[in-house]
């Protein structure tokens, strides 16, 4: 079950259908974002058991999911450059605390949100799109973005209590929500 405190808006794939290539764009950005996040982590927080080597799994696989999408692209004739990006990430960056202990937890479960609303979103994509090759490969990456949310949560749940992990990915599910419905306007993997 997705840590979400809500689903997508059901409006959400006919408002970005018509800008496909801004949201493969997007995508190709928000995976190379995703392994930066992972390695940044890895930099940060050396030394506790275990996490250096799943982090440095996610790092291999977002950087083979940007350049999956950099193929996508290419294929396409579509020109990987530069977006305004949508609110939403930096808000949920926002509320990592500076204390270094509960900013790994936060980092985790922020991390652990954006993949699982990514999981959501790719599979919205796998059933709706009527690109096949599109259709699949997002289906396809629903299950892995779908094991990098647990996996997140996981990471989370050894260095911390149960309780403190569900406490705190409960009020970071609400800043989720509350991220996603304010990044209106521009089509994005993670708009309204």
């Amino acid at each position: 079950m997705l840590p979400l405190l809500a689903p997508s808006d059901p409006g959400w794939f006919e408002r970005v259908r018509d800008a496909l290539p801004t949201l493969l764009i997007d995508h190709t950005h928000l995976e190379k974002r995703a392994a930066s996040t992972a390695l940044a982590m890895i930099f940060r927080y050396t030394g506790i058991p275990g996490l250096a080597r799943e982090l440095s799994e996610v790092v291999r696989e977002e950087m083979a999911h940007f350049s999956r999408m950099l193929d996508v692209l290419d294929s396409r004739g579509v020109q990987l450059r530069q977006l305004d990006p949508a609110p939403y990430a930096a808000r949920l960056a926002g509320q990592v605390r500076r204390n270094p202990q509960t900013g790994l937890l936060d980092r985790l479960l922020v991390a652990a949100l954006i993949e699982a609303r990514s999981c959501e979103r790719f599979g919205e994509l796998g059933q709706r799109l009527e690109d096949e090759e599109l259709a699949s490969l997002y289906t396809e990456l629903r299950r892995e973005e779908a094991r990098h949310y647990a996996l997140y949560i996981g990471m989370a749940r050894r260095v911390f209590s149960s309780e403190e992990v569900r406490r705190r990915l409960e009020q970071l599910a609400e800043v989720e929500w509350e991220a996603l419905q304010a990044s209106t306007g521009a089509p994005r993997l993670h708009s309204f």
